[in-house]
Parts: C-alpha cells; sequence; structure tokens
C-alpha cells in the first residue's frame, strides 16, 4: 500500500491567534479512492484541505505526495504536483466559453489554436466519462455543468489528486448520480479524490473510506463498509444523537396563507416568480424545493413585504398583505426567520449583542417612549438555554458568534415571538448535526401549537422526511406541489429541472423502496 500512497499528511497543525484549526491532524489517501473528509462545522476540514492546495502553510507537521515531502508556498506549487480543488462557489468567468475558461491564466493560453484546444478537451471528457461543449458560453451552464468544467480546468492542468468541497450542495438528484459517475470514472483511472461534504447518506454511498475530523483533531480513518451513519455522527459530535425527524399529521388543518397568482420582476427587470399559487395551511410544514435562484428568496421577501408583488394577491387572516410595510405583516402574526448565506446582512446587527438585537425587533410593540431591557434579558437568556447557544453571554456581539450559533440567535428569536405563519429559508445552513436536528424539532412544535411553517431547503432528503408537502420551483414557476410519501427525491429533482414526472414509473419505484 505504501507505493499507492498519494498523500500522507502527519501530524498537521494551524493556529489562527487563539484558535486551533487543526492540531496533530493525520490524513492518508491512496490512488483509486474516493476518500470523505467528515466532521461538523468547525471541525477543520477546509483548514486542511486549504494547506494540501497550496492557501495556507501548516504551522507543524509535513506533507507527502507520492512520497515525495513537499512545502506549498501557493496554489501553484500544489497544482505543480497534480492537486486540483474544486470549491463551493465555482471560480467561472461566466462571458467566456468553456474552452477559454480552462486555459484562463494558463502561460500563453489564449494564443493556443481552437482546433487543438478543444481536441484536447474533448479527448479529456472522454476519457473520464464527462460531458461538455467546449464552446458553450458559462452562462448558458446548468449548475452540474458548471462543475463538470470545473473538474476539466484541473484534469487539463494535469491534476491526479482531486478536493471537491461540498460538491453536491446545489445540484438536484440527476446532476449528483451524474457526478458520482465521473468520481467513480476519476477512481477507475487512478485518481485520488477528497470529497468535504456534511451529507451522510451520499458519503456511505460514494467513498470507500472516511476520515473524521472534531475540533481540529482527526478521530479515526474507517472503510465505509464497515462502518454505519449512526457510528460516524457518533464520532463527529463525540456522542450518540437520535437522527429520527418526527412527522406528526394533524387532521382539520385550517388555510392561513393563501398566495395567489403571484408574480415578482426582480432589479434585473426578470421575471423571478411567474404566476404562483398555493396555500400554507396551519399544523404544516410546507417544503420549497429548488435549484439556486429559483424564486425562494424572492418567495420569501414579498410575503415578509420587502419585495413588492407586481402581479397577485397574498391573503392572511381574509386581508390582501400585498403593499403592505414589513412592520405591519409582522403585526398580523407573519415571522420570517430568513437566513441567506450573509447571515449578519439581513436577520442581525454584528456588532450588537442578543438583547440589543432583540430589542431592535420588539421595541415598536412595548408601550410608552422608554424601552424596558428587562424582558429582552430575561428573553435572551431563555433562548440561550433552549437552543443550547454558545457564547460567552448574552451580551457578546453577535458577529463574533459561530455561523451556526448566529442562526440560532435569528430564529430562536422569530420563534419566541409565536407567530401564526413562520417563514425558514436555509434554516439549518452552518449548524452541525445535533443543532440541525434541534431546529427540526422546534420547527415540529410551531407545527404542533398550529403554526404554518414555510420550510426553504437545499437537502432533499431532509424535506422529504420533514414536510408535509414540498412545492418545487424551477426558474420561479411552480412545477409540482407533491406529497412526499407519493413520490421518489428523483422525482423532486426532476420536477426541479422543470421536467414532468411519469406518474406510473414513480408508482412502481415507490413499490419497489417500500
Amino acid at each position: 500500500m505504501q507505493d499507492n500512497i498519494a498523500i500522507q499528511m502527519n501530524h498537521i497543525s494551524k493556529v489562527f491567534g487563539s484558535v486551533k484549526a487543526n492540531e496533530d491532524v493525520n490524513l492518508t489517501v491512496v490512488n483509486g479512492e474516493v476518500h470523505a473528509l467528515l466532521g461538523e462545522n468547525g471541525a477543520g476540514k477546509s483548514t486542511l484541505m486549504n494547506m494540501l492546495s497550496g492557501i495556507y502553510s501548516p504551522d507543524g507537521g509535513s506533507i507527502s505526495i507520492y512520497g515525495k515531502e513537499v512545502r506549498f508556498s501557493s496554489p501553484k506549487d500544489s497544482i505543480r504536483m497534480g492537486i486540483g480543488m474544486i470549491h463551493q462557489h465555482f471560480k467561472l468567468v461566466d462571458v467566456l466559453t468553456a474552452k477559454e475558461n480552462i486555459i484562463l491564466g494558463q502561460k500563453g493560453g489564449f494564443f493556443s489554436k481552437g482546433k487543438e484546444l478543444t481536441k484536447k478537451v474533448r479527448e479529456i471528457s472522454d476519457n473520464y466519462g464527462l460531458d461538455i461543449d467546449p464552446d458553450k458560453k458559462v452562462y448558458d451552464m446548468s449548475v452540474g455543468e458548471k462543475q463538470t468544467l470545473e473538474i476539466i480546468k484541473v484534469l487539463f492542468r494535469g491534476a491526479k489528486i482531486l478536493i471537491l468541497d461540498e460538491p453536491t450542495a446545489v445540484l438536484t438528484p440527476q446532476e449528483i448520480k451524474r457526478l458520482f459517475k465521473i468520481l467513480n470514472n476519476m477512481k477507475e483511472k487512478g485518481c485520488a479524490v477528497v470529497i468535504i461534504t456534511h451529507k451522510l447518506n451520499e458519503v456511505m454511498e460514494i467513498s470507500d473510506r472516511v476520515t473524521v475530523l472534531r475540533k481540529g483533531n482527526s478521530i479515526r480513518t474507517v472503510e465505509t463498509a464497515k462502518v454505519d451513519i449512526s457510528k460516524l455522527i457518533e464520532m463527529m459530535v463525540g456522542k450518540k444523537v437520535d437522527l429520527a425527524i418526527r412527522k406528526e399529521i394533524y387532521e382539520n388543518k385550517i388555510p392561513l396563507l393563501d398566495v395567489d397568482n403571484v408574480s415578482v420582476i426582480d432589479k434585473d427587470k426578470k421575471s423571478a416568480i411567474d404566476q404562483l399559487s398555493f396555500t400554507l395551511y396551519g399544523g404544516e410544514i410546507l417544503g420549497v424545493a429548488g435549484v439556486a435562484g429559483s424564486g425562494q428568496k424572492e418567495l420569501c421577501e414579498t410575503i415578509a413585504g420587502l419585495t413588492h408583488a407586481n402581479k397577485g394577491r397574498i391573503f392572511f387572516d381574509g386581508g390582501n398583505i400585498v403593499g403592505k410595510t414589513p412592520r405591519d405583516i409582522i403585526r398580523l402574526g407573519i415571522r420570517m426567520g430568513f437566513i441567506p448565506e450573509d447571515r449578519l446582512g439581513m436577520g442581525l446587527v454584528g456588532s450588537m449583542d442578543i438583547v440589543h438585537n432583540l430589542i431592535l425587533k420588539d421595541y415598536q410593540s412595548q408601550p410608552g417612549i422608554f424601552l424596558k431591557r428587562g424582558p429582552c434579558i430575561e428573553k435572551a437568556n431563555k433562548i440561550v438555554e433552549r437552543l443550547d447557544i454558545s457564547t460567552p453571554n448574552i451580551y457578546t456581539p453577535v458577529k463574533k458568534l459561530s455561523g451556526g450559533n448566529i442562526q440560532k440567535v435569528l430564529l430562536g428569536r422569530e420563534i419566541d415571538a409565536a407567530p401564526r405563519v413562520l417563514i425558514t429559508a436555509y434554516a439549518v445552513r452552518g449548524l452541525d448535526i445535533g443543532a440541525s436536528y434541534k431546529i427540526y424539532d422546534l420547527l415540529n412544535e410551531q407545527k404542533a401549537r398550529g403554526v404554518g411553517v414555510l420550510f426553504i431547503g437545499e437537502d432533499i432528503d431532509v424535506l422529504m422526511d420533514l414536510c408535509d408537502r414540498i412545492i418545487i420551483l424551477c426558474g420561479g414557476k411552480l412545477t409540482g406541489i407533491v406529497n412526499p410519501s407519493e413520490v421518489t427525491k428523483e422525482d423532486i429533482g426532476l420536477l426541479m429541472t422543470g421536467g414532468i414526472i411519469d406518474r406510473r414509473a414513480a408508482d412502481n419505484e415507490l413499490t419497489k423502496n417500500h
């Protein structure tokens, strides 16, 4: 096995100020395997891979590639050693073609002959089972095609070691299957593939071995075939976690929110939502699925009064709320726990502590001209305890908390307001497994109280396990409203790309799976 080792990282340490991102980490990856790197947020996965790709230099330990000890001072050094990293957010120029992106940044790249370049790209594509049109513009590509292009880019530069950071985060089930086929082809060609992911089902499906990190330390490396999901989670969090998502079905649900033929034009004068209609009931969790940019953000903001609907009506308590201010809508009982990628850009003020972020949201409901801090202090302590928020105290500026804890503060504040409709977009993005399941429990508690929950999510498995019904959007249009118990994950993926479900095939698949 020694001759087959592609990556050997021994006793790696990396410190940022007072934070130990990695401490005495060991990782061995061999040729011809898919190796998963697993761990909670903050476990040190990305830091470790950034050292392997030349972005950081380790403070201690050694890195060997194909048996040769190396010291990378820049990503160029890593690329020369045959290492290619594909980041979660693609590094492509939209207005250029596939082949132009491939040669971008390479010495003498744009002086390469077009036909020769096209031929070489097609050879790489055929060799690894990739499918890309070299002359297609990036802005015309799907997310899956862009990821394929990123893979071809690193292969074109001679990479035999591939690192993928959260490669399936924005892919449909069909695109994930295609990606896994590509990774298996690369494995068969002798490449070493490392994937950073938090999706345990995918780890079990695609990887040969798994290395688990916890709090900056490498806990253990195991063969995937000899371990189960519950054991992996126990290694990740240091204790056993109950992974059951409850789904109680409540009868006689009352309609709470009725979205009627709503259309929204975005700031670029393009259609963000196109004639969307659905009803949200009290005592249900209504999921929203769609590839990134399908209108999920605009839907949330339109209901909350932050974006103007160009057409249609939204009824709540018998009245049309289109045109009302966000403050008016909050007073009616609609709360939005919207968690964008920039967590502090919309919901919370980073320089303020938890107490003052509560005051900021609730001051208009307090009687008199003087603010009473006492109730907000009491509420802040309750939210911290209930959601197990890790903070030195309730007076710590929220920008100093981890991303997951910031999300807990935001969602805890909205839930504490006892809403009748709760809108949660990407409520568990950035949270570890234990915290994610705590959020699912909190949403189920709201559902049990008769609250209507609109849950926008990225993980189709979670949407199917948690939600009573799922709305599927594609390019701002409604392509289906389904009962998760009556469809497959692949059906939802098909609707996410604008396809139509073959009901007979879906029924056969469900029978087979049950």
